[in-house]
């Protein structure tokens, strides 16, 4: 009789409350162990949840636009005997599709026969990158494990960056990781040897009465099309990728494709595919989106023009240069961020003529700690004393739009200038530090923003953000808040000014400010409050102990 059991999220990375966008099976569908069940999309990479075994479908417990997390029950599967795909899935067999749940390629090493008499042992594995048409000379942009760590099964071990996606590669074993031969930035193709690691496997308790030749790595990594099932006497020596789902989807094509395709609103089932085996790619979306609105009269109502495209080759000679990854990224969230909130900015200087001797004063004694002393560590006292005084300065609003949730903690994001483009690390619990930790600390992260080795949790979290351009120059700017915060404070080049003061002019040293916060949330008197209480506690420090 089969046995009814309740198909869970697997372990996804650190991420709760991610969107299901799609549904790939329905109730009484008969499926083998690996068959993609449902898409979810977190804000690194669109992925497909595998079924871990064979059987059909009796219930389904989410719908698309549902939030899930590791361990959510997403259906009830009868769970059936090995009998592999139908008809139908047997003829798509050969349509080969990487998410970012795609198993990894592993190559066995094994142990003496008398490790296989305990119920556990350990094997020697080299984990691979597995085979696809659409997974060649991609780059990797995270390693996310090191030597000596141990992960578990499905924990995710690099990231990695095709011109179609962004997704992370988990490990098929659980287990302890012995080397890593890649780096950031290296290009991988199937077969490119990712890690080597000492696994965790269950043998039979019985001893071994001869053991199995282990393949050669050029063996292993064959084409899947060719070794879907290729296995040794002791485990599987290969875990094949799994063939995509047709029967459910409207279109053949990858989750980026898809991503976009919901983002412009386009119908996969009008859109013809140029890619292998009729798939949809998305230069098919672009170009079904050109097509149309080129047979449309130019917009009149709130849809903003594209600007026209143009041959500048045409002038004299040009280069083209691909925007790194982090510029793409920025690119794409100054643009959300400045469509979607209304920006007011407002301009100030505070005279932090004491602040500086007091600053220089004690800089040889932060340099014997190992730190450096910076005017931006007095500015993030400043800025948490004063979203203590104006809380919806330290809020996000709702979704919705219609409520404000205020956040009772102190993250500062500081945006840090790398060669790679713009990055903001966030200290967290800025509030219980003190200014040598503050500034030690905001020195660590951002010498890893420069190196490329911040982790995603320590970009994750912010409720304010400060962007200096320090001594770069410029004497104001406009900076674009960083969502969800509902305010940013920009900072610019300090200058010695002649300011009327004690009915003399003197010389002080005056440090421009812009603040632009969402409208929707701050009005202007509470931006000036804001403001003034800031430029206040620079100009007395004393005041920041209070």
């Amino acid at each position: 009789m089969s046995a009814l059991e309740d198909i869970r999220v697997p372990n996804i990375g650190d991420f709760q409350g991610v969107e299901v966008i799609e549904l790939l099976v329905k109730v009484g569908d008969v499926l083998a162990a690996e068959d993609p069940l449902l898409t979810l999309e977190t804000e690194k990479a669109t992925m497909d949840i595998p079924c871990p075994m064979a059987g059909v479908v009796d219930a389904i417990l989410v719908k698309a636009g549902d939030k899930v997390s590791q361990g959510d029950v997403i259906l009830k599967l009868k769970a059936t005997a090995n009998e592999g795909r139908n008809t139908q899935k047997d003829e798509q067999k050969d349509e080969i599709k990487i998410e970012s749940s795609a198993p990894v390629a592993v190559e066995q090493q094994p142990q003496s026969a008398s490790t296989a008499q305990a119920e556990t042992s350990t094997r020697s594995m080299i984990i691979s990158l597995p085979q696809a048409d659409d997974f060649k000379n991609v780059t990797v942009i995270e390693i996310l494990v090191k030597a000596g760590d141990e992960i578990t099964k499905d924990q995710s071990i690099i990231a990695l960056e095709s011109e179609k996606a962004s997704l992370e590669l988990p490990s098929q074993e659980a287990g302890v990781i012995e080397e890593i031969f890649v780096k950031v930035g290296d290009k991988a193709n199937p077969g490119t040897k990712i890690l080597k690691m000492l696994a965790k496997v269950e043998v039979s308790a019985a001893p071994l009465q001869k053991t199995s030749t282990v393949e050669p790595a050029e063996k292993i990594a064959a084409p899947v099309a060719q070794a879907a099932q290729v296995t040794t006497q002791t485990s599987p020596a290969v875990v094949s990728v799994q063939s995509g789902k047709g029967s459910s989807r409207s279109g053949h094509a990858g989750p980026a494709t898809r991503k976009l395709a919901r983002v412009l609103g386009v119908d996969l089932s009008k859109v013809s595919g140029s890619g292998h085996k009729g798939r949809i790619t998305t230069q098919d979306i672009e170009q079904y989106v050109k097509a149309y609105l080129q047979k449309q009269p130019e917009s009149t109502g709130t849809g903003i023009p594209p600007i026209p495209a143009q041959d500048f080759s045409q002038f004299g000679e040009i280069e083209i240069k691909s925007l790194s990854r982090i510029k793409k990224l920025t690119a794409r969230n100054m643009s959300r961020n400045w469509l979607n909130i209304p920006h007011v900015t407002q301009f100030d200087e505070a005279d932090i003529t004491e602040l500086e001797k007091f600053r220089k004063g004690n800089k040889q004694a932060a340099q014997d700690k190992g730190i450096s002393l910076t005017p931006v560590s007095f500015i993030i006292k400043a800025v948490v004393s004063a979203l203590k005084t104006f809380p919806q300065f330290n809020a996000s609003l709702s979704e919705n739009g219609e409520e404000l949730v205020y956040k009772k903690y102190f993250n500062i994001g500081v945006a840090v200038d790398t060669p790679n483009g713009l990055l903001v690390p966030v200290l967290k619990d800025a509030d219980a530090k003190g200014l040598f930790e503050i500034a030690k600390e905001i020195g660590e992260l951002s010498e890893k923003a420069r190196k490329g080795e911040l982790k995603a949790a320590e970009m994750q979290g912010n409720t304010f953000t400060i962007t200096s351009l320090g001594n770069l120059g410029g004497t104001q700017f406009t900076p674009i808040i960083n969502a969800p915060d509902v305010a940013i404070l920009g900072v610019s080049r300090l200058s010695t000014k002649a300011v009327w003061l004690n009915e003399q002019f003197m010389p002080r040293q005056m440090l421009p400010l812009a603040l632009s916060y969402d409208h929707r949330v701050i009005d202007g008197v509470e931006g000036a409050k804001f403001m003034t209480h800031i430029c206040t506690k620079l100009q007395d420090i004393r005041k920041l102990l209070l």
